[in-house]
C-alpha cells in the first residue's frame, strides 16, 4: 500500500500491531481500575497434557477491575445518574420503560445483595435463561457486581440444549422468567423447559430465581427444588436495605462464558477476560460505532443470548455512558416491517446494529421501502449516523440500497458499515471506523475523519489489534486478491478469547492445530484486496470444489442477489459425477404472492444464471434453482443453516427425501426445514427423478 493510499485507520492499526503495549495502555486509561496494571501484555507459551505447546498471552495481567462499576457506578458518581441507561421497547407485550443510571444502580445493587444472601460468591457461575426484558440486564450486572461469572443462554432454547450448558458450566444459580414472547406468537412458558432441563442435567443449580411476567405466570414456585420469586427476593432485600458493592476481579478472571451457536459442531464455551474485554469494548464503541456518552443512543437489534447482544446491548453502550435500546420484537411482524425504523425515530437512535437477515426480511415484506421512506420524509431518521451489519455476509445490493436511503434520510454523512467478527473475537475484527483516531496522536492530528471508502461486498479493514492474514491449506500466506483461509496472528487483541471453558485441549484442536500453532484459524474463507479490505466469502465448509476450483457460496449468492426479484438466496454444493460439486441455489422472491412452484420460471432462471456467469464465471453455473418462501432455515442469531440445506439436497440426489437431517438447537424456526424438504422433493420429482446436472451420476432410488 502506497503512502498516498494510507488512511488514518491504517495508521491506527499499524500502531496497535507494532507497539501493542503503548496502544492498549492508552486505551486502559479510559476506565477505572481498582488496581492499575503495571504490565500491559505478557507473552508466553502454554503446554498441554500431551506435551504440545502453543502461544499464550495475557492483557493487563496484574490489574483488577469491576466491569459493573465502569458501566454503572462511575456514571452515577460523576453526576450523570439522571441520564437514560436503558430504553425498553416491547411491542410483543405492549410495554415501554426507561431506566436511568441511578435507577439501574438501585436495582442492580439490590439484586446483587439478594444473590449474595443466597450464596453467590466471587468466581461462581450463574446462568441466565431470559427473554429480552430489563431484568435480564439487571441480572447480568448483578452477577458481575459480585465478581461472579455469567453464562447467558438464549431464552426458549430446547431443554436438552439448556441442560448441556448447565452441565458444562455448573452454575450455582439459574435466573429465568415465567415466559418469553417470540414475535407474533403466543407467550412461551419457560417453566416446563427449565424444569425438564434441570431434570436432564447431572448438575443441579441450588437456586432458580423466576421473574414473573404479567402475560404468563410461572405458577406456584417449588421451594423444594430451590425455586424462588425474583421480585419477592428483591423486595425483601430492599426492605432490609441489603445491597452489594462491586467486587473487583483480576483482569484475566472470566467475566462470562458464552457458548458458540453450535452450527459448526458441539457448542464451545468461549471465555471472556474481564479487563481486556472492558478495554477493547470501550475503544470499539467510540472508534468504530461513534457512540461516546450522554445523549448518544445505540440500538442493537439482536438478543442478549448472542455475542452481539453481550457486547453492544449490555456492555459497550454503558461503558461509554450512552443509552442502549432493549427491543423485544422482530424486524417484521411486530407489527410490520417498519419496526426498526420506528425505534430509530422514537428514541433518536444514532447507531443501529442489525443482521443482513433482518434487512432481507424487511425487503421481502416492504419491497418498495415505503416504511423507511415515510418515516424518513418526516425527518424521523435524521439522528441515524450509521447502520451496521454483521452476522452473515452482506450482499452488495443490500449495502448499496441502504446507503442510498441513508444519504437521503439519515444524518449528514451517514454510513452503512459491514463488519465481520465472531463469538471468539468479542468485538468486530473488521469494519470502517466512523471515528478513526484514538486520541493518542498529536493534537493537530485529532480531527474528524471520514471512514475509509465504502466497498460493498467487503467487511472493511482490520480493527486495532487484529492481524489478519490469508493462507493456503499448508499455512503459507497467499498474495493479495487470492482466496484463502482467513487466519489471525497472535496475540489476539484484548476483547478476544484466549481459551475455552475447561477445555484447553479443545481450544488447541479447534483453532490452532490446523496450522501448527502459527495461526489461529477463524474457519472462514475469503481474500484481502490490495487496499487492505477483507472480503469474507463463506465458512470453510461452505466452499465448493467445482472442477478443482474453490468457489465461495457467498460470492455466488452475491451474484444471485443482484437480481431485482431475489429477496434472499442460499447456495450449497450438490454432488456431481463429473465436476465433483455444482452450486445449487435456494431463492426467495420478493413478489407478492410468491410463486407456488418450486421451479422458477425459465426467464428468472436464465437471468440468474447469466448473473452468476457474468459476476463469478462460467465455472460457477448453477446446477439447479429451487424457489420457495420460508424455506431457508436460520439460527436465532440470523446465520443461514447451509449445512441443513446441503444435507437435504445430498439426500435428494439418492432419492432419500425423508431421511433425517441434523438440525441444531439454535434453529430459529424448525418448520423452515420441512418447507425446504417439501420444495426439494417437488423440484427433484418434477425433474423426473434425475436432475439434469446429475445425469451420469448416482441416480435417485425412486
Amino acid at each position: 500500500m502506497g503512502a498516498e493510499d494510507t488512511h488514518v485507520q491504517d495508521e491506527v492499526l499499524r500502531h496497535s500491531l507494532d507497539d501493542p503495549e503503548s496502544f492498549w495502555a492508552h486505551q486502559a486509561e479510559h476506565l477505572y481500575w481498582h488496581k492499575k496494571p503495571s504490565t500491559v501484555l505478557r507473552r508466553g507459551e502454554k503446554t498441554l497434557k500431551n506435551g504440545v505447546t502453543h502461544p499464550d498471552w495475557a492483557w493487563f495481567p496484574d490489574g483488577e477491575i469491576s466491569t459493573c462499576y465502569n458501566c454503572v457506578d462511575r456514571h452515577v458518581l460523576a453526576g450523570r445518574g439522571d441520564d437514560v441507561a436503558i430504553y425498553y421497547d416491547s411491542p410483543v407485550s405492549n410495554t415501554k420503560q426507561k431506566y436511568t443510571y441511578r435507577q439501574l444502580l438501585e436495582e442492580v445493587e439490590a439484586l446483587a445483595g439478594a444473590l449474595r444472601q443466597e450464596g453467590v460468591r466471587k468466581g461462581d457461575v450463574v446462568m441466565l435463561y431470559m427473554p429480552m426484558i430489563p431484568s435480564a440486564l439487571i441480572g447480568i450486572f448483578a452477577i458481575n457486581r459480585l465478581g461472579a461469572i455469567h453464562s447467558v443462554v438464549f431464552g426458549g432454547f430446547a431443554p436438552n440444549a439448556l441442560a448441556q450448558r448447565i452441565d458444562a458450566c455448573k452454575p450455582v444459580a439459574l435466573l429465568t422468567a415465567s415466559c418469553g414472547i417470540e414475535g407474533n406468537k403466543p407467550p412461551m412458558a419457560y417453566r416446563p423447559l427449565v424444569e425438564e432441563a434441570i431434570s436432564l442435567s447431572s448438575h443441579k443449580p441450588s437456586r432458580t430465581l423466576i421473574w414473573q411476567r404479567d402475560v404468563l405466570r410461572w405458577g406456584p414456585t417449588d421451594r423444594s427444588a430451590g425455586q424462588m420469586s425474583w421480585q419477592k427476593v428483591v423486595r425483601g432485600a430492599k426492605a432490609r436495605n441489603i445491597k452489594a458493592d462491586c467486587v473487583p476481579v483480576k483482569s484475566n478472571d472470566p467475566v462470562y462464558i458464552i457458548h458458540t451457536s453450535g452450527t459448526t459442531g458441539a457448542p464451545k464455551g468461549v471465555v471472556r477476560d474481564a479487563g481486556g474485554y472492558a478495554v477493547g469494548l470501550h475503544l470499539s464503541i467510540s472508534y468504530l460505532f461513534n457512540i461516546h456518552g450522554p445523549g448518544d443512543v445505540m440500538f442493537t437489534a439482536s438478543d442478549i443470548g448472542w455475542v452481539v447482544g453481550h457486547s453492544y446491548i449490555v456492555y459497550a453502550p454503558l461503558l461509554a455512558g450512552a443509552a442502549t435500546v432493549l427491543y423485544e420484537g422482530k424486524p417484521v411482524g411486530t407489527p410490520d416491517a417498519s419496526a426498526l425504523w420506528r425505534i430509530v425515530e422514537e428514541y433518536k437512535v444514532n447507531t443501529l446494529f442489525t443482521a443482513p437477515t433482518a434487512l432481507r426480511a424487511i425487503k421481502r415484506d416492504d419491497t418498495d421501502n415505503k416504511f423507511f421512506t415515510q418515516i424518513g420524509q418526516r425527518g424521523g431518521l435524521r439522528t441515524l449516523k450509521a447502520l451496521f451489519l454483521a452476522g452473515e455476509r452482506s450482499e452488495p445490493t443490500i449495502v448499496s440500497m441502504y446507503q442510498e436511503l441513508l444519504d437521503q434520510y439519515g444524518a449528514k454523512s451517514a454510513h452503512v458499515i459491514d463488519n465481520w467478527w465472531s463469538t471468539e473475537s468479542g468485538s468486530p475484527i473488521t469494519g470502517r471506523a466512523l471515528v478513526p483516531h484514538t486520541g493518542k496522536y498529536r493534537k493537530s492530528e485529532i480531527r474528524d475523519h471520514e471512514p475509509p471508502v465504502i466497498k460493498p461486498g467487503s467487511a472493511g479493514k482490520a480493527m486495532p489489534g487484529f492481524d489478519i492474514r490469508t493462507v493456503d491449506d499448508e499455512g503459507r500466506e497467499v498474495a493479495r486478491g487470492n482466496m484463502g483461509n482467513i487466519v489471525l496472528a497472535m496475540p489476539l487483541p484484548p476483547t478476544a478469547f484466549r481459551t475455552l471453558w475447561k477445555e484447553e485441549d479443545r481450544f488447541y484442536k479447534s483453532y490452532l492445530k490446523r496450522f501448527n500453532g502459527k495461526w489461529l484459524d477463524t474457519g472462514d474463507s475469503g481474500w484481502i484486496d490490495k487496499d487492505g479490505y477483507v472480503h469474507v466469502m463463506s465458512r470453510n465448509d461452505d466452499v465448493l470444489n467445482v472442477s478443482a476450483h474453490r468457489l465461495s457460496s457467498g460470492g455466488i449468492e452475491q451474484a444471485i442477489s443482484a437480481h431485482p426479484l431475489v429477496a434472499e438466496s442460499c447456495v450449497v454444493g450438490i454432488p456431481d459425477a463429473l465436476k465433483g460439486q455444482l452450486p445449487f441455489a435456494f431463492i426467495t422472491l420478493s413478489t407478492d404472492p410468491h410463486p407456488s412452484s418450486a421451479i422458477p420460471s425459465e426467464q428468472v432462471a436464465s437471468e440468474i444464471q447469466n448473473l452468476v456467469r457474468k459476476q463469478v464465471g462460467a465455472i460457477a453455473s448453477l446446477g439447479g434453482i429451487v424457489q420457495g418462501k420460508g424455506m431457508i432455515p436460520k439460527t436465532r442469531s440470523g446465520k443461514t443453516l447451509r449445512r441443513v440445506l446441503r444435507e437435504l439436497v445430498e439426500n435428494a440426489v439418492h432419492g432419500e427425501f425423508d431421511k433425517g437431517v441434523t438440525v441444531p438447537s439454535t434453529v430459529e424456526d424448525s418448520a423452515a426445514v420441512e418447507v425446504a424438504r417439501a420444495k426439494v422433493r417437488e423440484y427433484f420429482q418434477a425433474k423426473g427423478g434425475v436432475h439434469r446436472a446429475l445425469e451420469g451420476a448416482v441416480k435417485p432410488k425412486l
